[in-house]
């Protein structure tokens, strides 16, 4: 389980385009790293609109978001595609940067129990630390309130 204050894990996970990304190389930079459950369902395609339609905003605060579940990087191309999305998706589909962060958990629907990510996200400041973590993200209004998180970083 990953703190604020702390180190933010460093990993490398292949990405929708093909690229592999590796998060200490984005240092210099905030990033916002979000993790979902499962492209094209329901909660995970809203919150990944919500961060691209205000991409601009994130982009002209240095900010680099990226979205991280452990569905394969062809599934992650089909999401961006079908949905015009302006944001990077990383497959982490050993779970491992999951783990890492503490966001693969139990979980348990209609009495049965079972493993899964917990919507979450990570601010990382330039430096590479937490700076801020929202974890069990309910979707309305999650990209403005990380938006304004970044902000707050340069004030």
């Amino acid at each position: 389980m990953t703190n604020d204050g702390e180190m933010a894990p460093d990993f490398t996970l292949p990405a929708d385009d093909g690229t592999k990304v590796r998060l200490s190389k984005l240092r210099g930079r905030p990033v916002v790293l979000y993790f979902y459950p499962k492209d094209d369902t329901s909660g995970c395609t809203q919150e990944a609109k919500d961060f691209s339609c205000i991409a601009d905003a994130f982009a002209a605060e240095g900010a680099h978001v990226i979205g991280v579940s452990p569905d394969s990087a062809t599934s992650h191309q089909k999401f961006k595609t079908k949905h015009g999305l302006d944001l990077q998706l990383l497959a982490d589909e050993t779970k491992m940067v999951c783990e890492a962060y503490g966001v693969w958990v139990e979980k348990s629907m209609y009495g049965r129990k079972y493993m899964g990510v917990e919507r979450s996200t990570f601010l990382i400041d330039k430096s590479g630390r937490i700076a801020k973590s929202w974890r069990k993200v309910k979707v309305t209004g999650h990209a403005e309130a990380v938006l304004a998180a970044v902000k707050a970083l340069k004030a």
